[in-house]
């Protein structure tokens, strides 16, 4: 076989197999993370140099067959039938070795060359299970290589034993389902090679199992073939032989068939050592699946993750935000030109700063959560949710992606990945912007700090509550109108609990953090610079003028005041000015009558706009609009609420009503990006419309409510 500059190296395994582990130990660092082509599907990368060769290896997603229904599952195949890598290496979970080798079979079928990892080896010896796997390889035909990928172990005899399988052009035997089921095999696959450009893109064998099986996606790859009317009817007549010998649909066949032939091989391959005693795994789920324990059990360890996210990582956002407000000073006093000064503070420091200064909350969340995956408690919370979401039409799966939402959007409209039905997919990416984002949090505190001093926290938190209610809610609605169908039954393997690896984890922080950060350094920055355009021009007219008679007015009303503090009072009210006649002035004074309904000006109404952008920014506008930047001391905050209470625009009633707005608009452009590539146009749209619309009217029916209260 002739060899290539890179070998590809394909990882697939069930979820939960320790693939991602093992691709860890295999590449380090030397790999990135993206996505496929034409979906938001994270792609996993890497490559090595190993005993002289250059090597490239991919991490697929997770997937317990090639019959596909979830988009990770669809990614998985596509890459294997399309990319055609040169070897694949099934990552198999030693404890649960017939489920795992389910897709074991199927790979072969395909016609590349196998090689088998027989992960957490360390955890099935603990469990009293022994493996032979030589007899096990011999009975398959695929060589096995015990691995713990959490610990590296086994990973160079792993890609030793790849690299000489593909060298050697090993073929993996072929599973038999029985005489009567080949022959017919047999006659699909003999019309199936009379198309040589077919046979060249795909192993007629595999083709004809999975058509017998009535795969949806390979009666597709049949249409064009030159027999391809033969092929259909021969499908036909092994369809009714089927019904008639067997009374069984051909898929539960064929699964039977390859179950049967796996419970033969572990048989002959695998012996079990008494076990003394409980599980811990069944010890652990006796307490955390329990009926009456386990609900609140979940919401208390939900509340301890928030609670230490935000008590920890208020302090290094502090700090961050006191970096960016000295760099922000530094700049303001620098001898640069006015123009460039007030670009790099207003544009870069404010908009990608304001940001950056949540890291720290992410981090900790992220930790938290990839910690509480990696034990498995992720997997029982989705179980134990399930019964509650199928009632308002989602399924248990869409238990992460919500939780997600609580970070950021993004990663958790991305998430939704793994629903199959393409409804209960949509239903819950539409639910995940009510969710309160981290960046929704430096409002909310604003507001509450503000006009409810006494009850911040309450207020607060039942913002947050708020928002879990209206997903609920809007779910249901829509789950009965545009989006009605019936909720898939929710099936999941529930693995062992099993105590995560410090390096492990770090990987899952790093890899969500540093999405985060590019996010920042990307579409939030362009989007700032284009923020700072809108209200920095065109240039108002008379501002000389205007700048000599707010002079004059300082120095008599508050003659106390030093020079620098004159400037600085003059430098707000100038950009206040400045702001006012505006292209994003000229914006708000449009979209006023609209707003103005629900107890908004046109200053909120600007205020608003970045928060398209990055939810964040909207305090950092209001810091403009109202007299103060709110990064300079940390009086500044305090004399930004001052300015607030003291505005006639403002009052309790309006600090609601922008809360329920914020809370409801549409979420930032990043996060309806990814709704397009999830969803297409027209759901990214909906939700535009329906949030919008949404938004207004519950603002309006709260300012109305705040009116009978006398909240002003």
């Amino acid at each position: 076989m002739q060899d290539r500059a890179i070998l590809t190296i394909a990882l697939a395994g069930n979820p939960n197999s320790g693939k991602t582990s093992v691709f860890n130990a295999i590449t380090g660092a030397h790999h990135k993370v993206g996505n496929y082509p034409g979906v938001t599907v994270e792609k996993r990368e890497g490559k090595i140099e190993f005993r002289d060769r250059e090597i490239r290896v991919v991490d697929l997603p997770g997937t317990y067959s090639l019959t596909a229904y979830s988009l990770d599952e669809v990614v998985a195949r596509d890459f294997l039938l399309n990319e055609k890598p040169d070897i694949v290496i099934d990552i198999i979970d030693s404890t649960n070795l017939e489920r795992n080798l389910y897709l074991l079979l199927q790979l072969i079928e395909l016609e590349i060359p196998v090689v088998a990892a027989l992960n957490m080896a360390d955890e099935a010896k603990e469990k009293g299970i022994v493996i032979n796997h030589g007899i096990l390889s011999k009975t398959l035909g695929v060589p096995m290589v015990p691995t713990v990928g959490s610990r590296g172990e086994g990973v160079e005899e792993l890609l030793e034993v790849a690299i000489s399988t593909y060298e050697a052009g090993s073929k993996p035997r072929m599973p038999s389902y029985g005489e009567d089921i080949e022959a017919h095999i047999a006659s699909l696959v003999a019309l199936l090679k009379e198309d040589s450009a077919f046979v060249a893109a795909y192993s007629p064998r595999w083709i004809a199992i999975k058509l017998i099986e009535k795969d949806s996606d390979a009666k597709k790859r049949i249409s064009g073939h030159i027999r391809e009317a033969e092929i259909l009817a021969a499908l036909e007549d092994t369809w009714r032989w089927i019904a008639l010998h067997y009374r069984k649909d051909p898929e539960i066949l064929i699964s039977e068939q390859r179950y049967g032939y796996i419970h033969g091989a572990v048989a002959e391959a695998v012996h079990r050592t008494r076990q003394r005693g409980i599980p811990l795994t069944e010890q652990i789920d006796n307490v955390v699946m329990h009926p009456f324990i386990s609900l609140p059990l979940f919401f208390l360890v939900i509340w301890a993750i928030f609670r230490l996210t935000f008590a920890i990582g208020e302090y290094p956002m502090a700090w961050l935000e006191g970096l960016f407000g000295a760099l922000a000073r530094y700049v303001q006093n620098s001898p640069l030109p006015n123009g460039i000064r007030d670009f790099l503070v207003n544009a870069v420091i404010h908009g990608v700063g304001g940001v950056l200064s949540f890291v720290p909350l992410i981090v900790i969340l992220f930790f938290c959560i990839s910690f509480l995956e990696d034990t498995g408690y992720i997997a029982r919370a989705a179980f134990l949710t399930d019964h509650f979401l199928h009632a308002i039409g989602l399924h248990g799966q869409s238990f992460m992606p919500l939780m997600l939402g609580f970070g950021c959007s993004v990663p958790a409209i991305m998430a939704t990945r793994t629903l199959k039905s393409p409804k209960e997919r949509i239903a819950t990416i539409l639910a995940i912007p009510f969710i309160s984002c981290g960046g929704k949090l430096p409002i909310y505190v604003l507001l509450a700090g503000t006009f409810f001093p006494n009850h911040a926290s309450t207020v607060v938190m039942l913002v947050y509550a708020t928002g879990v209610v209206l997903s609920i809610l809007s779910t249901y609605f829509l789950r009965r109108t545009v989006l009605k169908g019936q909720s898939m039954p929710f099936v999941m393997e529930l693995p062992p609990y099993r105590m995560p690896t410090l390096k492990g984890v770090l990987w899952h922080v790093w890899e969500k953090t540093w999405s985060y950060v590019r996010k920042a350094g990307t579409i939030i920055l362009a989007v700032s610079v284009l923020m700072w355009v809108i209200t920095s021009y065109p240039k108002a007219k008379g501002i000389e003028n205007y700048e000599m008679q707010v002079r004059k007015e300082i120095i008599a009303s508050h003659p106390e005041l030093n020079e620098s503090q004159i400037a600085t009072n003059i430098e707000i009210l100038l950009r206040q000015y400045q702001l006012e006649h505006s292209i994003a002035g000229s914006i708000g004074k449009i979209v006023e009558p609209i707003i103005a309904p629900i107890g908004f000006n046109w200053k909120i109404g600007v205020a608003l706009l970045p928060g398209l952008t990055a939810k964040e920014l909207v305090v950092s506008t209001l810091g403009v609009l109202y007299g103060t930047a709110v990064n300079d001391e940390n009086e500044a905050d305090s004399s930004l609420r001052q300015a607030l209470r003291d505005s006639p625009d403002w009052s309790p009633r309006v600090a609601l009503a922008l809360l329920i707005f914020i809370l409801v608009m549409p979420p930032c452009f990043s996060s309806l990006a990814v709704i397009r590539a999830e969803a297409g146009d027209k759901w990214m749209a909906f939700q535009v419309a329906y949030s919008l619309a949404l938004a207004w009217v519950l603002s309006f029916l709260n300012s109305m409510a705040g009116h009978l209260l006398g909240l002003g």
